[in-house]
């Protein structure tokens, strides 16, 4: 399996005004979801591209934004690839851009090359074009795409028509949709749309395709959705704490998600801590749910370098220990002596909350009680985030046979991992506990980092 696979987000805009500025601000408030490579693509009569290796602040100059005109336009940021890509084809010029993965890329480019295509590098974004554009109009474009691909895709297409806007059928990625006075918006985050003093409007649905113009929001199909399977993994991580998942806020996802964890201590007979405290920043919501459900005082332990990248969706192992090590330093005065309650949205290869269990230690803590919001990782994730294989995942490593599937067995890899990470306790949350403190129907989600399961019948998955 590839070490990394896509993570990204999407911005797109239908304005009465200049678009590229407010794409360029849409963009950033949507860097979280990938640091490595940006890009804006507008229209005005023809299409206009830049893109760039680098972060939307550090790499966008003032003359790429007057080298951007148009009213509408799309911008994307990602971990692995340059995008939006832009195309010459018998449908006209047209920019595509999306944020996802697809399970089943390798078997149709070998296909499309046996009938004669040819590919630049083999980016899934090269394999949507064109399928995209092999078709005789965008939505037929984009209906055939949901039906010849597996995995996760939210896509903005741009051409001389508007914004094409499509999510695949299970719902995998988010995308939202928003409004402002002469402008209609979609977006990977509502945080970007609230950002920019758009409103939030609703999120589009699975299988759903809209277009952007003038008129706003126009549905112009939908394709059949077998159920939804939002990337779960969303609200306990990739997403920023600021934005509405489908419906969920993130913040209030995590809260529960560390109250879940409290009340697990609270019946269990949890630690006797001075203070309850987080691992940055995805920890915090969860810390603070731990805190408000147990009266225990927050604290902060660590120090967030605000200049660091996310070290989850770095490209490599060893990028991501460096920046783990350049994101954060303690607070030794806040930690000397004291019991901690260290709250975490997951443990994945343990690396880097070992250090930072080391680190308080080293810093005079008397004790480590570590406690994670998501139940233990058992399986890689095929569907758009930086991917584990099964030896990278710690808790695979301690039962490389079965699944945990009762509390006992969960006791038992709790010590197993404390042990290794050096944590005076560690507490997982079980899968019920997770999906119950999302609020979500079960059947809504996709757990399959977690219970193996894709959402699709086997027979259905064709080679997979």
């Amino acid at each position: 399996m590839k070490s990394i696979r896509e993570n990204c987000g999407v911005f797109a805009l239908y304005s009465t005004e200049p678009a590229a500025h407010e794409i360029y601000q849409g963009i950033d408030f949507l860097q979280h979801r990938g640091q490595e490579y940006c890009g804006i693509a507008t229209y005005d009569g023809r299409i206009h591209q830049v893109t760039h290796h680098g972060k939307v602040l550090n790499s966008f100059t003032d003359r790429d934004l007057r080298n951007l005109p148009g009213q509408w336009g799309i911008g994307h940021v990602s971990l692995r690839e340059r995008q939006p890509v832009k195309w010459q084809s018998l449908m006209g010029d047209i920019a595509v851009a999306f944020s996802g993965n697809l399970l089943n890329a390798e078997a149709l480019m070998q296909e499309m090359m046996a009938q004669g295509r040819a590919f630049w590098r083999g980016y899934n974004i090269e394999l949507i074009s064109m399928l995209i554009l092999q078709e005789r109009d965008p939505v037929a474009g984009l209906t055939a795409l949901a039906g010849k691909v597996r995995g996760a895709y939210s896509l903005v297409a741009l051409n001389q028509e508007g914004v094409y806007v499509a999510r695949d059928v299970y719902g995998f990625r988010p995308l939202i949709l928003g409004r402002g006075p002469g402008k209609f918006a979609v977006s990977s985050e509502s945080r970007a749309l609230q950002n920019l003093e758009l409103e939030p409007v609703r999120d589009v649905k699975p299988g759903e395709i809209v277009l952007l113009d003038r008129r706003g929001f126009t549905t112009l199909k939908q394709l059949e959705s077998p159920r939804r399977a939002h990337c779960a993994f969303e609200w306990a991580y990739t997403a920023s704490i600021d934005s509405v998942i489908d419906g969920l806020p993130v913040l209030a996802a995590r809260n529960h998600l560390g109250a879940c964890l409290a009340q697990r201590d609270a019946r269990e007979g949890g630690p006797a801590a001075d203070l309850v405290a987080a691992v940055p920043m995805s920890g915090i919501g969860h810390a603070l749910g731990y805190h408000a459900h147990s009266g225990l005082v927050y604290q902060e332990v660590f120090l967030y370098n605000r200049y660091a990248d996310r070290s989850y969706t770095q490209a490599t192992q060893v990028a991501r220990e460096q920046m783990a090590k350049r994101k954060l330093s303690v607070l030794h005065h806040a930690v000397r002596d004291k019991s901690i309650v260290l709250c975490d949205d997951s443990i994945v290869r343990g690396t880097q909350i070992l250090n930072k269990v080391r680190d308080l230690k080293a810093a005079g803590a008397r004790a480590v009680h570590v406690r994670v919001a998501c139940p233990p990782l058992m399986y890689p994730c095929d569907f758009g985030i930086s991917t584990r294989t099964y030896e990278e995942l710690m808790a695979r490593r301690y039962c490389f046979q079965g699944d945990i599937t009762n509390m006992t067995q969960l006791r038992d890899l709790e010590a197993w991992v404390a042990a290794r990470i050096g944590a005076d306790s560690v507490r997982y949350n079980s899968l019920e506990a997770f999906v119950e403190a999302l609020g979500l129907p079960r059947e809504h989600l996709c757990l399959k980092c977690w219970d193996g399961r894709r959402p699709w019948p086997v027979s259905a998955a064709g080679a997979f």
